[in-house]
């Protein structure tokens, strides 16, 4: 039975069989047999022994494992104990030197691994959605608001191309977080090495080569938090970057905006009582997920505080925190890629919206190219400010109470202020902007 909507709901295959508790006990299987490998290696061990354990250890089950910690109340050492079961004579040698958290933490670091991969193809497959729609969109020119309040014109393009630069900023935080955060350790009881005499570093670092994984430089029992932190602000950042696209749509989906639409399916149903409802749903769905996703933010960063060489407090914690948010930011990632695939956009309401002012959005553009032509600059922001209220009180087009300026005709003809308050002329460097934002990103596409 489901208790928690990622066993049923949200989430991919994929990433869910990454945290699962069938991946958790491979990967820290094959950190014992890294161990093994590693001391043999160095001497430590026999050859032979950590062959046995090479060989043998994936034979150890999750149900015996799970057996025997009913039995002696310790998850770890029943893994342990599972593992030398299988291995024989050899089996004596398993877990040699090493604390609990040098197998479970550097086993999490192989979930990161794992975890951080499946995150960075999908931002990779959003990044060249974004893109593909920034290039379709980069001359549709549109109202650009600021406060919710119709401000000079943008084009689409220009809004794909500022979400797909964030999504390359992610990509590229990924890979500089992934050393740092896809890590192991093998520092004994409280860091010291002791139990591994003077080769300890050497196994380390042997062990780590093995597991294609960091290594710390220095540790007390447990990694430093600091690291796994990282890895849920990294989150949050994508999870807010998905949030914040998924807001935009929302509002443009406003039936007195309905500039863009979520694909909505035939057999879709929006209501269960209003059977005209076509609700942005999936766009919901990302905006509400991203907030359990930053609220991981906070507990990552207490289990950084931790007594003296380390307590409990982080452990059950990060039992939910790592596969919650990792499955939760995954499944809004494949998400949104999805929406932003099929997203509708009207052309004919973008087009009225152009209009819905009759100019007076474009009052930006009189007062620039009147201060191009002599008139003093906060002298034309009045007289365009004066102007454009008037329009709004008396529901005018801006072009026909400007021209009643005589001042203004001064500088400007009746011909020249239509042509001024024409949004189509009135996008700057946003074309050649989208174009060097692709440009850039492309290489990154997946």
């Amino acid at each position: 039975m489901a208790i928690h909507p990622i066993e049923n709901r949200y989430g991919t295959p994929e990433m869910r069989a990454v945290w699962s508790e069938e991946n958790r006990f491979a990967c820290i299987v094959a950190v014992e047999s890294a161990l093994a490998q590693a001391e043999a290696a160095q001497g430590m061990i026999p050859v032979e022994a950590a062959e046995d354990i090479a060989k043998h250890a994936p034979e150890a089950s999750l149900s015996r494992a799970k057996a025997i910690e009913g039995e002696i109340s310790h998850d770890m050492m029943a893994i342990v104990k599972a593992i030398s079961e299988v291995c024989g004579e050899s089996g004596r040698w398993v877990h040699y030197g090493a604390t609990s958290n040098d197998i479970l933490d550097t086993a999490t670091g192989l979930q990161l691994a794992q975890a951080l991969d499946l995150i960075d193809t999908k931002l990779r497959k959003l990044l060249g959605v974004l893109v593909r729609r920034a290039e379709e969109t980069k001359t549709l020119v549109a109202v650009g608001r600021t406060h919710g309040q119709q401000g000079v014109p943008t084009t689409f393009g220009l809004r794909f191309a500022i979400w797909a630069s964030e999504g390359g900023r992610h990509i590229e935080r990924l890979e500089q977080l992934r050393p740092r955060v896809a890590v192991g350790q093998m520092t004994g009881a409280v860091g010291t090495q002791a139990a591994l005499g003077p080769k300890g570093m050497e196994v380390q670092a042997a062990m780590m080569e093995i597991l294609h994984l960091s290594a710390v430089d220095v540790s007390n029992q447990v990694i430093s938090r600091d690291r796994y932190a990282e890895y849920f602000m990294f989150l949050a950042g994508v999870a807010t970057t998905l949030d914040k696209i998924g807001v935009e749509i929302r509002s443009l989906q406003r039936t007195e905006i309905g500039e863009v639409e979520e694909a909505f399916g035939a057999n879709q149903v929006g209501s269960s009582t209003m059977p005209h409802k076509r609700n942005p749903i999936k766009s919901e769905q990302v905006c509400g997920l991203a907030r359990i996703v930053r609220a991981s933010v906070e507990p990552a960063l207490l289990n950084n505080t931790l007594w003296d060489e380390r307590d409990l407090t982080n452990s059950s914690c990060e039992r939910i925190l790592f596969p919650e948010s990792s499955i939760l930011t995954d499944h809004c990632l494949r998400l949104m890629t999805t929406v932003l695939d099929k997203l509708e956009i009207n052309r004919a309401a973008i087009r009225r919206n152009l209009g819905f002012l009759h100019g007076i959005n474009m009052a930006e553009s009189v007062m620039i190219e009147l201060t191009r032509r002599g008139m003093n600059r906060q002298d034309a922001h009045e007289r365009v400010r004066m102007a454009s209220m008037q329009a709004l009180a008396e529901s005018r087009p801006l072009a026909d109470v400007l021209s009643e300026d005589q001042e203004i005709l001064r500088y400007c003809s009746r011909k020249d202020l239509e042509t001024l308050l024409a949004p189509d002329s009135y996008i700057g460097t946003s074309v050649s902007q989208v174009n060097r934002v692709i440009g850039k990103l492309s290489p990154l596409i997946q």
